[in-house]
């Protein structure tokens, strides 16, 4: 049998993960807050990393965004800082696709060697390189410094007197100027003018976005006429192969998979000419979409390629209810029903850049509380699991960095440090940073390692056990294969929980499991007992408040 290997991502920002400068000052430079390097990402750290249980490292930021940091004097053409958003620039405004970011590199002009030797590290160190693909927009003043011969920057060439033309990569605002509400552009010589305005990568179809759009970056235009819907695919438009070109560089980079920002922005029909080019060259190379209606999930996964998709708006946005909202564990059920037929395509998370802190103030308070949350999103199903860099540490967020605000969330648009990575880096860490750690490597290395999470079959046990459990704080389910099954309970609940948990007939024919006498261990504690497996008994379990169980049953 094929060994099963479920997807383990830890994602961080190189521009902070390493970064251990104290005292950083809100809105600070490069040169007041520090910055992570490539080369700080060595081999110990990468160790470190992989023995949490991950299998893939998400390095978010990598590829030259919009910035506020000059870097004229190593030939690369400085941004209006007017159109930036904070000193440090999203990520997610690309000003040149075929080149890295120039603050993560020691040496400026050797910053794409630097990048493709810790692509050679993480490989080495037998992890797989995930970086971002953002096919829906890019900074307002793109422009390419280093492209290869032969290519043509997005936006040479259009005829900026049409609102849309299939031949042009933007979408213009013909006869109007570019005047975002609440934004500062300038004044004199330093102002930030575009005329005509170009319409902004949130779908904003005007020369006046807000300050809360994506002011700084621009729609790129794949061939549909937004006023009717009208599609344009035949001939190819020039974003489409242009966009190709930039997948097909970062491949022969080494990069193993590339997470898709804002896919559902982007037309399937894009992602299913361009993945099936991008793996005709390496079928291995992987496609993760983010996606936040479900309506779509069928078709990007069976039309469009993908490999995985964001599963935020169920199974995440149904834990941060339960956790913080009094939602019923019991909805959890809806989730894997939404997903049927698709589960393992899903993406599961509690953090990522987007989303709020577990351990922050907005949230939930106390990662620790998180635990049930954190044992159900990494085990109900063989989809892959993503964590956020200082997830398994109990980051709070709780600093007002600069642009991103005290939010809850660790800053995309800033220079800083994360304490608690700071901590970690140093040999510092605090017991409860130690404890949290170890709880998450003690998970995550189970998914690997017990062949009933890697890839087994889910079954619900919800509807047997109505009497048994408190549906609105309990949730339970078992996982199955080849003949051994893990049970899972969670509670999250903040009482301790004594009850025995029916597993019916169904559910041991589902995993053909006969009746009889089983060998158990509790995965996480290492607790073991003999225990009788029928219809006709139940499986005594104890469970902490805001604690989950896993037991593992197999014969001798």
């Amino acid at each position: 049998m094929k060994e099963m290997k479920k997807v383990i991502i830890y994602q961080l920002m190189p521009r902070w993960f390493t970064n251990c400068k104290e005292n950083c000052v809100p809105n600070g430079s490069i040169r007041q807050n520090g910055v992570g390097k490539f080369n700080d990402i060595d081999e110990g750290k990468l160790r470190s990393i992989k023995s949490l249980g991950a299998t893939h490292v998400w390095y978010t930021g990598v590829i030259e965004h919009a910035t506020a940091t000059d870097y004229s004097r190593q030939g690369i053409t400085p941004c209006n800082p007017h159109v930036v958003k904070g000193k440090a620039g999203s990520p997610y405004a690309i000003r040149d696709y075929y080149d890295v970011c120039p603050d993560l590199a020691v040496k400026v002009k050797n910053r794409m060697a630097e990048f493709e030797a810790l692509v050679e590290r993480t490989h080495r160190a037998g992890l797989k390189v995930v970086i971002d693909f953002v096919p829906n927009h890019v900074a307002r003043e793109y422009a390419s410094d280093v492209k290869p011969a032969g290519v043509q920057d997005l936006g040479e060439g259009d005829n900026p007197m049409m609102f849309f033309d299939p031949n042009n990569n933007f979408y213009y605002i013909t006869g109007q100027e570019f005047t975002p509400v609440g934004v500062n552009l300038g004044d004199g010589e330093q102002a930030y003018r575009e005329f005509p305005a170009r319409a902004t990568g949130n779908d904003c179809y005007t020369a006046s976005p807000s300050r809360d759009d994506w002011y700084e970056t621009i729609k790129l235009n794949y061939g549909i006429d937004p006023w009717n819907g009208s599609t344009h695919f035949d001939p190819i438009p020039p974003t489409w192969t242009r966009m190709l070109d930039i997948l097909k560089f970062w491949t022969a980079k080494g990069v193993d998979a590339f997470r898709c920002d804002m896919a559902h922005m982007v037309p399937v029909a894009f992602g299913h000419w361009a993945i099936a080019q991008i793996k005709a060259i390496n079928p291995q190379v992987v496609f993760i979409a983010e996606i936040y209606d479900v309506a779509l999930y069928h078709q990007y996964i069976h039309e469009g390629g993908f490999d995985y998709l964001y599963d935020k708006v169920t199974l995440y946005d149904t834990l941060r209810g339960i956790l913080c909202d009094g939602w019923p564990a019991s909805d959890l059920t809806r989730c894997w029903q939404t997903v049927e037929g698709i589960g393992q395509h899903m993406l599961n998370f509690l953090e990522n850049h987007d989303e709020q802190r577990i351990a922050s103030r907005q949230f939930l308070g106390d990662p620790f509380k998180a635990m049930p949350a954190l044992v159900v999103s990494a085990t109900m199903s063989p989809c892959p699991f993503m964590l956020y860099a200082g997830q398994e540490l109990g980051e709070p967020a709780a600093d007002a960095e600069g642009y991103s605000g005290m939010d809850g969330r660790t800053t995309i648009f800033d220079y800083w440090s994360v304490p608690t990575l700071r901590r970690w880096h140093q040999g510092k860490p605090t017991a409860d940073e130690r404890r949290l750690r170890s709880m998450y490597r003690k998970l995550l290395r189970l998914c690997n390692s017990k062949k009933t999470l890697a890839g087994g079959a889910f079954f619900d046990l919800m509807y047997a056990n109505q009497e048994t459990l408190d549906t609105s704080r309990q949730y339970a389910y078992l996982r199955h294969c080849d003949g051994e099954m893990t049970l899972v309970v969670a509670n999250f609940g903040d009482q301790v929980v004594d009850t025995a948990v029916i597993i019916p007939q169904h559910a041991l024919d589902c995993a053909q499991l006969p009746h009889g006498n089983y060998n158990c261990e509790e995965l996480l504690t290492g607790e073991t007992r003999t225990a009788s497996l029928s219809a006709q008994t139940a499986v005594n379990i104890h469970i902490g408040p805001h604690e989950a169980t896993i037991w593992h049953f197999k014969q001798d």
